[in-house]
């Protein structure tokens, strides 16, 4: 069981890194993917969260284990406890985007940074990614609100970006002209 210890913070190399295409959809791979889940599922139980000391997520990237793959898991529940986002993605690409952006009005937090960074990240409000399944299956998911915005930051950690990266140094709290925030 993954727990805050096996996360990689802030100041870490492979946080930075762009990481590598997943060749070959093996055992391993699918373990590492499902115990990612595991962990947020976990997160997101009280009762567990407080068991093991674990820091609530919506999303984790193979990089912030110290995996160098491009793979991402990412759950939610929703008001009633039920299952509103969930997904294991291999190799996840974005294919389209929307010119508008959104923004969390109370800013990103992340898993691998244990302090709090003020400031708006903009995001796309929807995007289309395509990606592989734990069972080679290939999937296209059309995203907009919450889990649009969960998506790009997870894709960022494939790619070496963290989410204060999209922070204005000078206008932390100023969104852009076509962003609207996330209701």
């Amino acid at each position: 069981m993954l727990t805050m210890e096996n996360i990689v913070r802030d100041g870490h190399p492979m946080l930075r890194k762009k990481v590598s295409e997943v060749a070959e959809i093996d055992a391993q791979t699918i373990a590492e993917l499902k115990s990612m889940r595991e962990y947020l599922i976990n997160s997101q139980d009280p009762e567990l969260s407080e068991k093991y000391s674990l820091r609530p997520g919506v999303g984790l990237a193979a990089p912030q284990i110290g995996l160098d793959k491009r793979m991402l898991a990412i759950y939610a529940e929703d008001e009633d406890g039920n299952p509103e986002y969930d997904y294991m993605l291999i190799n996840p690409k974005v294919i389209s985007h929307s010119v508008n952006e959104t923004y969390l009005p109370g800013g990103e937090g992340c898993l691998s940074v244990d302090e709090e960074i003020e400031g708006i990240v903009q995001r796309k409000k929807r995007i289309r990614v395509s990606a592989e399944t734990i069972d080679g299956d290939k999937i296209e998911i059309k995203a907009k609100g919450f889990l649009a915005v969960i998506l790009q930051h997870e894709l960022d950690h494939l790619n070496g970006v963290m989410f204060y990266d999209h922070i204005d140094k000078n206008e932390p709290f100023e969104p852009h002209d076509n962003a609207q925030p996330l209701e």
